[in-house]
Parts: C-alpha cells; structure tokens; sequence
C-alpha cells in the first residue's frame, strides 16, 4: 500500500481508497478502463492529483503481480 492509498472499515465497508476521499481505487481504475483520460479524472473529481491516479494503478498492479491461479486436478 502507498501513502496515497488507504483501508479503513469505517469507509466504503474497507475498499482501498484515495486518501481523504472516499473514491475507491476500483473507481479510479474502472474510469480509466472506461476511456477516461488522467485528465478527464482530475476535471471531475478536484481533490484528486496525477500522483493519486498513478497511485491507483500501481496498487491495482502490485494486486495483479500477486495473483495466481492453480489448476484443479478433476
């Protein structure tokens, strides 16, 4: 997890989200997936900055490095 990146219980049932927002990074992610544009995100959402953005997706990255998938012997 970055500085920029947090988990709180009490905020969106404990999705990881911006700091000091309560835009998750799968938001982020899926606005960015959907064709938004960095810039697009920072006009619309003025509390976010380029770094939390970038932050988003490497959080999202480090998930994706981290996952595996096991074959079931049937």
């Amino acid at each position: 997890m970055t500085e920029r990146i947090t988990i709180n219980p009490a905020i969106l049932c404990g999705k990881p989200i911006i700091r000091g927002t309560r835009l998750s990074v799968d938001f982020i992610v899926g606005l960015l997936a959907g064709g938004w544009s960095y810039d697009d995100v920072l006009k619309n959402y003025p509390g976010v900055v380029l770094d939390d953005i970038l932050a988003c997706l490497d959080y999202a990255a480090t998930l994706l490095k981290e996952e595996r998938v096991m074959p079931l012997n049937v």
